[in-house]
């Protein structure tokens, strides 16, 4: 039977082949990072890699897995990681040169996690600045390359390096963050997997913030199966997270292979169709179909609270007042030195009063009740993850509210 190229095998079938002995670690790291050589000059998907580090860590997943030591199926599979997660020895810069000294003295609770698991770390890879923004652009560090298109296309943000690895075969797995979309737009634009995991259930310690109240740690991997995988491995108890304290976890991997068979799906007819590009509605509305063919139970609903949420989000409120706070010595002191489209973004955050800021937390509050009760006979609901394809960065690059 043909089997795809190595590099754009599953975690599974990778693990599955090294435990067959039909390849090393070792051999596999190599390999993919011949490809980030041959690839990232043009993709620019990287802030750096660490070759010598990669190679040593995965001899020596060779070595257990030889002497019958194989902690689990992540052992001897690389990965790499968005530039806002600590690495014990490496720069965190969070998309900006203003950072390139700042030197991580331990490992985020997500890389902890993998490493423990047996995972090899090839490098990190490029955001935009600070995490702000759903496109991809960062006038620091480099925009990455949607690698779809011969001409520059954006590769939606902010986990943009991380979607254009794994879209490119540069990695089987990614970590990135989401706030607002910033797992998600790049999965949908890069034609990954993605998940964006709820609040708490993955720790992010060690991970530079964006937004305390939104930020969330998610895989982005090739498969749904694969981004269950490494969820199941972060998952937990963060005690640098106090969102994770007191959560019990749970096997998202039981009822995996059973499928959507039984399940209750609804497209949301809401604001989510808005401006919508045909061919996008197009598919997913051929989506709702397969999931019928497969057993599901699909219908429509009107959900208003996504209107609701997005009058509220109107300005982005909540976010830009808690990335101004976390932020302020940047904006304040080297606002010249930041990317403009950044920076005219989060600097809003100044004149966003308290009492605007607490009202609208209570309003977010209140529509969440609201949700669930509408949503109390639905499992998911299936809407474009965004509206239209990829642009050209030329496009929209001088677009500074972009």
């Amino acid at each position: 039977m043909d089997r795809l190229p190595l590099h754009y095998r599953s975690i599974t079938d990778l693990a599955d082949g090294i435990r067959k002995g039909d390849m090393t670690s070792t051999q596999l790291v190599q390999s993919l990072l011949d490809r980030i050589g041959r690839l990232d000059g043009q993709l620019n998907a990287f802030r750096l890699t660490c070759p010598e580090r990669a190679l040593e860590q995965a001899a020596a997943a060779d070595k257990q897995i030889r002497d019958g030591k194989d902690p689990g199926i992540l052992h001897g599979i690389p990965y790499v990681v968005k530039d806002l997660f600590d690495v014990k020895g490496l720069p965190t810069t969070a998309g900006a040169s203003l950072l390139d000294n700042n030197i991580a003295a331990a490992d985020s609770h997500a890389v902890s996690r993998l490493n423990r698991a047996g995972m090899i770390l090839l490098g990190k890879t490029n955001t935009v600045q600070f995490a702000y923004g759903g496109v991809g652009i960062n006038h620091d560090h480099g925009t990455p390359h949607n690698p779809w298109s011969q001409i520059p296309h954006v590769p939606g943000g902010s986990s943009s390096g991380s979607a254009v690895a794994v879209a490119a075969g540069m990695t089987p797995l990614a970590l990135g963050s989401d706030t607002g979309g910033s797992v998600r737009i790049p999965a949908s634009l890069c034609g990954t997997a993605g998940l964006k995991s709820t609040v708490g259930r993955i720790g992010r310690g060690g991970v530079y913030p964006l937004s305390w109240s939104l930020d969330s740690v998610g895989p982005l991997t090739r498969s749904v199966e694969d981004a269950a995988l490494v969820y199941q491995y972060l998952e937990g108890l963060d005690e640098n997270d106090e969102t994770t304290w007191g959560r019990t976890t749970h096997d998202v991997l039981h009822d995996l292979k059973d499928g959507v068979r039984g399940m209750r799906l609804a497209f949301a007819e809401s604001v989510f169709w808005e401006d919508a590009d045909p061919e996008t509605e197009k598919a997913v509305r051929e989506c709702g179909r397969v999931f019928e063919d497969l057993g599901a139970k699909v219908s429509s609903i009107e959900f208003p609270e996504a209107q609701q949420a997005r009058q509220l989000n109107a300005k982005g409120l909540i976010i830009v007042a808690e990335a101004y706070t976390l932020n302020k010595k940047w904006l304040e002191d080297h606002f010249d030195r930041l990317d403009p489209i950044v920076a005219h973004r989060m600097i809003k955050g100044k004149a966003v009063e308290t009492s605007e800021y607490l009202q609208n937390n209570l309003a977010w509050k209140n529509l969440r009740v609201k949700a669930v009760v509408s949503l109390k006979n639905v499992d998911a609901l299936l809407v474009p993850t965004t509206a239209i394809p990829a642009s050209p960065t030329a496009e929209i690059d001088a677009d500074v509210e972009t």
